[in-house]
């Protein structure tokens, strides 16, 4: 007989009492994006592996190559600092903070509910680990291993603008994303900063 109550066979719970756990208004969360953030991960992190591979094969020891007119050129640096040639004489300190920021994206990952947010975190991240593996298993050793960067753009030898490697670009251009997102209001697990400070503000004006 059907009295409003859904059939509490196997569980089930009254009509009644599923609407007043899901309120109508309650906010639809978007599913998680693990997979778009492993798989953006996967290969920005195999395009810094394969280029610093490449390069060290054919560029190490030889004059800068010059490409597109003198805009590009590939040259072989052994960067013992941070991005872009900064911070040279922290080398250790640089790979401690490198590993934070791995771990820091991958206790975000389980809220992440938002592509955007998944593709900026992934290339941050595929980018702290490419960065992080020359730290670990290049000259002169763990933790203090020199990153290789070989990309000098407007003039070799880094004269225009520090020379750096995909894993640069790649936390260079996640970072972006992540900052624009935040200043759209969109946050990692999928809701809206904005419509959330409007419920607070809602909700402290009527208690």
């Amino acid at each position: 007989m059907d009295n409003g109550l859904v059939s509490t066979e196997h569980g089930e719970q009254p009509e009644t009492e599923q609407a007043a756990a899901e309120p109508d208004d309650a906010p639809r969360l978007p599913p998680r994006k693990l997979h778009v953030l492993a798989v953006v991960v996967v290969l920005a992190y195999a395009v810094d592996l394969i280029t610093k591979v490449v390069a060290l094969a054919t560029l190490e020891g030889q004059e800068p190559v010059r490409v597109l007119g003198g805009a590009v050129y590939f040259q072989v640096v052994r960067n013992p600092g941070a991005a872009f040639s900064m911070a040279t004489g922290l080398t250790w300190v640089l790979t401690i903070i490198a590993t934070a920021v791995v771990i820091t994206i991958c206790w975000i990952a389980r809220k992440l509910r938002s592509s955007g947010w998944a593709v900026g975190l992934g290339l941050i991240l595929a980018g702290a680990l490419g960065n992080l593996t020359d730290r670990f298993f290049r000259a002169p050793g763990p933790l203090q291993g020199h990153v290789v960067d070989f990309v000098s753009v407007f003039a070799p030898n880094g004269e225009a603008f520090p020379i750096f490697n995909a894993a640069d670009s790649s936390i260079t251009i996640g970072g972006a994303l992540v900052v624009l997102l935040s200043l759209l209001g969109k946050d990692y697990d999928g809701r809206s900063t904005r419509s959330r400070r409007a419920k607070d503000g809602r909700e402290a004006s009527s208690g």
